[in-house]
């Protein structure tokens, strides 16, 4: 038997999983928690690396390891391969005023033309000029801009050359200074960076989908993002369409020709197999959910009994749930808010579901972001942490209006790693075919009026916003 391991270093977490690269079966697994914040020591991820691949029973018998990764996070390195200072994670919206400026210095559409993606608070090049406006004399020792994912591969191969940094192509996409070819524009890590000599910037190699390197007797793959991992390990094909809720909500789809949203809302990402992965994310996801839960006094299990227990529509009451601000629509610095409070509609029951429906009409909106770039939705499938609620996924359909597929819970992005580590070892034009778990369609009657009115109120919500 020959095993392979896929890494999900996420947000709040990572997971190891041991892999039969033969058929894809989960043989060991392993987890260590990541510190909260917005902004982390990128030490504190290799600490929980080694701490989860020791969980998961170590290396001695894995061939092959890939990771996969939050995306955008920045990691500033100097010339001597030192951080310069904590990373910036995708989740940190200080970078917000500067995503306005650089989208205002050159126009959205020669973003959305030349990237795939308008920059908003999340993107790398974004945090790039936050660093290069509040930090300056940092951004001048810049030697080499790494992500998460590319930065513990570098970890793991042991050389601590800048020069053996490498990515992938659907890490390297959600930067805003590489194309929706695969290419770096250094003309816009310039731009961002507000440097003449960026040219001297190293920046990692980006590996073919399937391109390994050596670690030692260990081959390690491109890795990827974790959106890309996820769309790996589930086996989705062109048309295939995802939502993913945990830190962050995803919405994405496979698909052959890139996009070029000058919207903003769509970001023209790669997948991990040389196509494309059209995303649109929000940035409040499964936490809506969590600081609910805290507010009524209960668990999730209680949250889901409650929302349940209350009608569609939840009386009328319309959660808009902005509570760390908002990427899809891009409102960096909005907060939460309730609308439609009366004395009928203020019961723990309907807050409860009114939580759960405001999460999907969030979601919704994501999903009709992705249409509107000519790219057809017939079903969905539903993966992340909150998967797990039954609430969750009973009011899907309602708001969604469209069958939503379930897979068992399980490790998606890091299950999406080890196929591409398998994928390595095994080469070809295609990732091996594992068999992809049973899932159970949940369906339900749709009910338009729920997403109407939350359309309405998080509309009022942003005018209120406007005239301030």
């Amino acid at each position: 038997m020959t095993l392979v391991a896929g890494v999900d270093s996420s947000t709040q977490s990572c997971t190891v999983v041991v892999v039969d690269a033969a058929d894809g079966r989960v043989l060991r697994t392993g987890r260590a928690p990541h510190p909260d914040g917005t902004e982390v020591d990128p030490e504190h991820w290799w600490q929980a690396l080694t701490d989860a691949i020791a969980a998961a029973g170590g290396l001695d018998d894995v061939a092959a390891l890939s990771i996969g990764g939050q995306q955008h996070g920045l990691v500033a390195l100097g010339s001597d391969g030192a951080v310069l200072r904590p990373a910036l994670l995708w989740n940190d919206t200080r970078s917000g005023q500067a995503a306005a400026d650089l989208v205002r210095e050159r126009g959205a559409q020669a973003w959305a033309e030349d990237t795939g993606t308008v920059p908003v608070a999340s993107i790398t090049a974004t945090k790039l000029r936050w660093m290069a406006d509040h930090e300056p004399e940092l951004a001048a020792q810049i030697a080499a801009v790494a992500l998460p994912h590319d930065w513990l591969t570098w970890r793991l191969r042991g050389t601590g050359r800048l020069d053996d940094l490498t990515t992938d192509r659907s890490d390297a996409s959600g930067t805003g200074y590489v194309d929706t070819a695969g290419h770096y524009r250094r003309d816009l890590l310039a731009h961002a960076l507000r440097r003449a000599d960026a040219d001297a910037i190293t920046l990692p190699r980006i590996l073919a989908p399937s391109e390994g390197q050596s670690a030692g007797r260990l081959v390690l793959g491109p890795g990827c993002g974790d959106n890309a991992g996820a769309a790996l390990g589930l086996g989705l094909r062109p048309g295939d369409t995802s939502i993913s809720i945990g830190t962050s909500g995803v919405v994405a789809t496979v698909a052959e020709d890139a996009t070029h949203d000058a919207s903003g809302l769509v970001a023209g990402f790669a997948d991990a197999t040389g196509r494309h992965l059209p995303l649109a994310a929000t940035l409040n996801g499964a936490r809506v959910l969590d600081a609910t839960a805290r507010l009524l006094g209960v668990d999730h299990d209680g949250l889901t009994a409650l929302a349940l227990a209350a009608e569609p529509g939840a009386g009328g009451l319309v959660h808009v749930p902005y509570l760390e601000g908002e990427r899809t629509p891009n409102l960096p610095g909005a907060s939460g808010s309730l609308h439609g409070m009366s004395l009928r509609s203020m019961t723990r029951e309907n807050l409860a579901r009114a939580a759960v429906e405001g999460l999907w009409c969030l979601l919704h909106g994501a999903l009709d972001a992705v249409r509107a770039q000519g790219i057809a939705i017939e079903t969905v499938t539903l993966v992340g942490g909150a998967a797990r609620s039954a609430a969750v996924r009973e009011v899907a359909p309602s708001v969604l209006g469209l069958p939503v597929m379930v897979p068992p819970p399980g490790e998606y992005v890091a299950i999406g790693a080890a196929r591409q580590a398998a994928w390595v070892l095994a080469g070809g034009a295609e990732p091996p075919a594992w068999a992809l778990a049973s899932t159970t369609v949940v369906t339900g009657e749709h009910r338009p009026e729920i997403a109407d009115r939350y359309r309405a109120s998080a509309a009022a919500y942003v005018q209120r916003v406007e005239e301030r």
